[in-house]
């Protein structure tokens, strides 16, 4: 584990290959090359980062799979690593800082800046973090770029004693607790989270800790049981009556106070519907494509009075707490990392994640290995 007095060898040992570097590269048509590029150039108030550990995220799966984005690009945003270069221009990091880095910031000034909604901001949408080409996050390479509003606030140090892998974690928890402070789980409420992936567990632990009775549903038993030991009453299959059955048994018959969809399933919206009572809130967190079609009755919506809303991505506004509670400790996260792969095998790692079995979670790349 890196201390204060190695910083400087970790620094010196980043820039020592400064011209390529390799880099899992999207060139279209779903395809990822494991490629040499250039490391990246920085501006006076950019920095450079060598990428110790990346999480791969579902977001960036959908992306390569369905084609979202021209080509070519480098996927990634869930990024831990070393400082290893500084503009001239940037004095709050070091060379050998330990760091994650949040690939959006919003402006704070615009429409939706004022309304708290940061992820409709104009400058919130445009990346600051990229290993070369048009900006996407950029994790899966050895270096990234981060831009100077990035730098400004997007940035934080981990702690000695914090491995790389716990620390990538960040940016995922910060989304999920923005979920969570928007459908504000009160204590005794019966909270239901649908799905019990690496983004549903991180949901677990975090409605734990609000005092909320949690009911999660998964079709991997492995999963539930991990639902069972971060903070659920119970967890169970989707696809079984005991499910609903236990939600009602736990309301005197009425349903759920408050439902999370973590997963992206058909179906699972309207099981969300039918599992709550009148005046429930209904968090939509894994429905991105809009491909996607839900089929629900608009009465009971509108005459039953329930709330259904969505949230995406992170909240700077959150960004200090998400970061404690991963540094902390306090959420169990590094516990989720089922499997790590050098950068060479990040193919493999890419399809573990599209295709989760009963000995995968969460999918981190270490690209220096």
């Amino acid at each position: 584990m890196p201390i204060a007095d190695s910083k400087t060898a970790l620094a010196t040992g980043a820039i020592a290959s400064a011209s390529t570097m390799r880099a899992a590269v999207y060139r279209g048509d779903s395809v990822v090359s494991v490629d040499p590029i250039p490391v990246p150039e920085i501006g006076p108030g950019e920095i450079l980062i060598r990428v110790e550990s990346c999480g791969i995220c579902h977001t960036d799966l959908k992306k390569i799979a369905y084609n979202t984005l021209p080509a070519p690009r480098v996927f990634g945003h869930e990024t831990a690593g070393v400082v290893a270069k500084t503009g001239r221009a940037v004095r709050r990091y070091q060379l050998g800082d330990r760091v994650i880095v949040f690939h959006h910031i919003p402006c704070g000034e615009c429409f939706y800046c004022a309304r708290k909604l940061y992820a409709q901001c104009p400058v919130y949408k445009k990346v600051g973090v990229t290993a070369g080409y048009e900006p996407a996050g950029g994790g899966f390479a050895q270096y990234v770029r981060v831009m100077d509003w990035i730098v400004e606030r997007g940035v934080e140090i981990i702690p000695d004693g914090v491995s790389f892998d716990q620390a990538c974690f960040v940016e995922p928890v910060n989304t999920c607790l923005k979920g969570v402070k928007q459908i504000d789980p009160q204590p005794g409420d019966v909270v239901a989270i649908l799905g019990q992936g690496p983004i549903g567990l991180i949901f677990t632990m975090l409605v734990a800790r609000t005092g909320a009775k949690i009911v999660a549903t998964d079709t991997m038993p492995t999963r539930r049981a991990l639902a069972r030991k971060f903070g659920a009453l119970e967890a169970f299959d989707p696809r079984e009556e005991s499910f609903e059955n236990t939600v009602r048994s736990l309301t005197d018959s009425r349903g759920a106070d408050v439902v999370i969809v973590a997963a992206s399933a058909k179906g699972i919206v309207e099981q969300a519907v039918r599992s709550t009572r009148p005046g429930a809130r209904i968090l939509l967190f894994a429905q991105t494509s809009h491909q996607e079609r839900i089929d629900i009755s608009g009465a009971s919506i509108c005459m039953e009075e329930r709330t259904l809303c969505g949230s995406y991505s992170a909240s700077v506004d959150l960004q200090k707490e998400s970061a404690d509670l991963v540094f902390s400790g306090a959420l169990p996260v590094e516990e989720l990392v089922s499997h790590r792969y050098p950068l060479s095998q990040i193919h493999e790692g890419i399809e573990r994640a599209l295709h989760p079995d009963e000995g995968s979670l969460k999918i981190v790349v270490q690209p220096q290995k």
